[in-house]
């Protein structure tokens, strides 16, 4: 008997999640393999190959209908220039960290990213915090006060990531345009500057492509794939899951980062940035808790407040329609007491 499509929806929903989250978390395997390209050549590829793979998706949907809209629109337009320039400088930082060996301080950036978010939203859209939420800002702040000390210096990878994502997050939240059609807006931001620096690489004699063999360019030509897949996996994934869901599934990430850190490419670990990494996820433990303790409120109060739209909507009568009095019996009981 076939399953309800609410149901497959749900596990369509969550094996996209994964997938997105996955690839996110594995993709410090892929930079390396760009070697010898430097970071921000690596940077530049992503960007023109990217905008080359959105826009053949686009024109195989044929979905251009938001590109004319978007033109007429010089706030939107310029929203979109802020969050593609803020994403390239995450995008830079991350893959310069993961080929000079920081894959473990990458990682933590991204586990810090909620608690920046929290911040940027009190900050900036004067959000009020529950009490869990202030301390688990709190314990985030301890961790990188630990982290300062245990690395001799501001953790400034992670910070970078973290507020560069967050920021991007709350730009992309005020642009408000689907995940490929922004992709391709912003990708499109960042084709020309892309483009002149590797014309510029090139008349100097530094760029990789086309120097380093057949292989090395085709894995350059692979970060628009790297870039735009889990993108698309992620975008199925937010339509189909609730959001709670799609948050813890954001922990995958950076768990999958950290491991490979740590076990792949054996960064050390001493003692003090454990404890700055545990102070973080128990902030992190904080978060969850406190979102999915709000979210079973929130089904309880909606649960609640259908059930007494039903029965404000039914009338009110005899449930047993054999408690009415026949039609007789209501004239004679009249009848009687006319009579008295």
């Amino acid at each position: 008997m076939p399953q309800p499509a609410p149901r497959n929806e749900n596990r369509i929903g969550l094996l996209n999640g994964f997938a997105a989250y996955g690839m996110w978390g594995l993709v410090p395997l892929f930079w390396p393999l760009l070697k010898p390209a430097g970071a921000v050549e690596i940077l530049a590829h992503r960007m023109i190959w990217s905008l080359v793979l959105v826009g053949l998706i686009l024109l195989v949907v044929r979905r251009w209908a938001w590109a004319g809209e978007l033109i007429r629109q010089p706030r939107k337009l310029a929203l979109i220039t802020l969050a593609a320039t803020v994403i390239t400088v995450n995008w830079g930082v991350y893959i310069w960290s993961v080929n000079a060996g920081h894959v473990v301080e990458a990682s933590l950036g991204y586990f810090i990213n909620p608690l920046v978010t929290i911040a940027l939203g009190v900050l900036l859209l004067k959000e009020r915090l529950r009490p869990v939420q202030w301390a688990a800002v709190g314990v985030g702040l301890a961790a990188v006060v630990v982290l300062t000390v245990g690395y001799g210096r501001l953790p400034w990878i992670s910070l970078t990531l973290a507020f560069s994502f967050a920021a991007y997050g709350l730009v992309k939240k005020k642009v408000n345009i689907g995940g490929l059609e922004s992709m391709a807006a912003e990708t499109a931001v960042q084709f020309l500057p892309a483009l002149a620096y590797l014309l510029w690489l090139g008349s100097r004699g530094q760029a990789t492509f086309g120097t380093e063999g057949a292989g090395h360019a085709a894995l350059l030509a692979a970060t628009g794939v790297v870039t735009a897949v889990p993108l698309i996996c992620f975008g199925a994934a937010a339509i189909r899951v609730p959001l709670s869901t799609l948050g813890l599934l954001q922990y995958l990430a950076p768990v999958f980062q950290f491991g490979l850190g740590v076990l792949y490419f054996h960064e050390a670990m001493p003692p003090e940035r454990w404890a700055g990494f545990a102070l973080v996820w128990l902030a992190l433990s904080l978060l969850t808790w406190d979102a999915l303790r709000t979210a079973r409120r929130s089904a309880r109060a909606l649960r609640a407040a259908a059930a007494a739209a039903v029965a404000a909507a039914t009338p009110v009568g005899p449930a047993d329609p054999a408690a009415l009095p026949e039609p007789g019996e209501a004239g004679a009981a009249g009848s009687r007491e006319r009579t008295a």
